[in-house]
């Protein structure tokens, strides 16, 4: 017997230095057709912007599960990025049955579930899932960037660049700073003062 309520699961976020691990799921009318819909990482912020509209206005549930920097210095990559999807799928507020994941699954979800080799440039719902998540998480680093000024969160998201990794070795890690990873101890050690902030212009 076919499953009726299948959603697709993808989080992103995993590698920046900073910020939340983010998760999203979708669940959409079978055979739905959204013009545009892609790999969230081949896509524009602007195209993730409105696709992120159109999907919340066509999908039947949509959910956002995730695990801050705190907690993922706590639980470790691997854990983060299952309780971000857990976590995803419960706040959909339906009873799924099936699960659609890009590349991994998730092997503590009781759900049956199936891993899609590129799943987020070919399933539909694994897309959408994955667009949901990563407008999530940006506007989410936009908000931090106003609030711990001159790493440059707006502009990298967390990600490794060389401003960023220069920024914590001048201002230190700041409070979303994943202080579990080895890379941002090293950059936080040469720091002068973590409790200095840098004007962003000489850091960038």
């Amino acid at each position: 017997m076919g499953f009726k309520v299948v959603a697709g699961v993808d989080e992103v976020g995993l590698g920046p230095l900073a910020g939340p691990v983010v998760a999203g799921a979708a669940v959409l009318p079978l055979g739905a057709r959204l013009p545009g819909l892609d790999d969230s990482k081949k896509l524009t912020h602007a195209q993730r912007l409105v696709l992120d509209r159109q999907i919340r206005r066509r999908a039947i549930a949509v959910g956002v599960g995730q695990v801050d920097a705190r907690e993922f210095n706590r639980v470790g990559m691997t854990r983060a990025r299952q309780l971000a999807m857990e976590r995803a799928v419960a706040a959909l507020g339906l009873p799924v049955e099936y699960l659609l994941l890009d590349a991994f699954d998730v092997p503590e979800s009781p759900l049956p579930q199936l891993a899609v080799v590129k799943g987020d440039s070919t399933c539909a719902s694994i897309m959408a899932a994955s667009i949901v998540a990563k407008v999530h998480r940006d506007l989410q680093m936009i908000e931090f960037d106003g609030q711990f000024p001159g790493y440059g969160f707006a502009l990298h998201k967390g990600y490794a660049t060389f401003a960023h990794q220069e920024a914590i070795r001048f201002l230190g890690p700041s409070p979303i700073h994943r202080t579990s990873w080895r890379r941002v101890r090293e950059l936080a050690a040469g720091a002068p003062n973590s409790r200095k902030r840098a004007d962003p212009a000489a850091i960038r």
